[in-house]
């Protein structure tokens, strides 16, 4: 394990002052909707400060950080939650932050990262080429990376939620996570193992950007040429050190779903539970319908790990164009 429970509960010890929990829900009319006599229990993440989980990352990082290495600021690769999750925690602690984002980024999150008084930059195609940017600004400036995934402390603050889901409801038989780079996945993985060992944690990624999900069936690692998906928090084209044998070892299954179940995810959200996701923040719930048969009657968590949608994907979403 890249984290273990101890490290999980030193990052809920720190982030305790800076960060409430967030809830655990269940609507009756999610739950007659994904069908099998599931109970879905849903963990609102998207109500977070920044909108994602990706903000207890941020935080559990930089209250880990040394004082020495915030001096010198701290640079990211990103999509945007990454980013706006380490913007606000170098805000709450007065350091400098440098996102870097690929060119044509979500808007909304470009803007809400600079929001956050963090500099952004544009650079490459994609998060993969960004994060040569970042790597750039480390040699170049002495910043210290705070990567995405590749970091103990940015794991164990993603295990905070699972941390949470454990106590909000102890019966939970199984969650299903979308996963990037995996954080969030192994984090429950960590959770589960120490607290309820009968728990399963299945993952889901986009079609077209399926990585992870390519390398955890071949059994080694898998990388891709590119990730084209509309969620643009999976949207990743290689493994990560830290996290892949976790998920190798520990996930009961993963699948894929196509952009048009993502967006029907996000259309079947808004209806039953008054939510607004963005994509990457619907995958469970299109990973849970397509796992369905194989939970019948169980209690199953989903996360809607992000409510940052930019506009015009919204508009193709509800218009059906999706």
């Amino acid at each position: 394990m890249s984290v273990t429970i101890d490290d999980i509960r030193a990052a809920r010890i720190r982030l305790a002052p800076l960060l409430s929990p967030t809830p655990l829900r269940t609507y009756r009319e999610l739950d007659d909707a994904v069908g099998h006599s599931i109970r879905v229990s849903v963990k609102h993440e998207n109500f977070n400060p920044t909108g994602s989980f990706k903000v207890r990352n941020g935080l559990s990082f930089m209250t880990a950080l040394p004082d020495e290495s915030r001096a010198r600021g701290v640079v990211a690769a990103s999509r945007g939650n990454h980013g706006l999750g380490l913007a606000y925690a170098g805000r709450a602690f007065g350091v400098r932050i440098t996102v870097c984002v690929p060119i044509g980024n979500n808007p909304e999150k470009n803007a809400g990262i600079r929001a956050l008084g963090a500099r952004l930059i544009e650079e490459g195609r994609d998060y993969d080429e960004s994060g040569l940017m970042a790597d750039r600004i480390v040699r170049q400036e002495g910043a210290t990376l705070a990567h995405s995934t590749n970091n103990s402390q940015i794991i164990a603050g993603a295990g905070t939620l699972s941390l949470e889901v454990m106590e909000q409801e102890p019966e939970i038989d199984a969650l299903v996570i979308a996963i990037g780079g995996g954080s969030q996945a192994v984090g429950a993985l960590t959770v589960f193992k120490a607290l309820k060992p009968g728990a399963r944690v299945y993952g889901v990624q986009a079609t077209g950007a399926a990585a992870a999900q390519a390398s955890w069936v071949a059994r080694k690692p898998v990388q891709f040429d590119k990730a084209e998906t509309i969620a643009d928090g999976l949207a990743t084209r290689s493994t990560y050190e830290l996290t892949f044998p976790t998920l190798l070892e520990g996930l009961t299954d993963f699948v894929t779903v196509t952009d048009a179940e993502i967006a029907d995810a996000m259309r079947m959200l808004l209806r039953t539970t008054h939510s607004m996701v963005e994509p990457a923040g619907a995958a469970g719930l299109a990973g849970l319908r397509k796992l369905a048969p194989k939970l019948e009657g169980k209690r199953v968590g989903i996360v809607l790990s992000g409510a940052n949608v930019d506009s015009s994907t919204l508009q193709r979403v509800l218009s059906g164009e999706l």
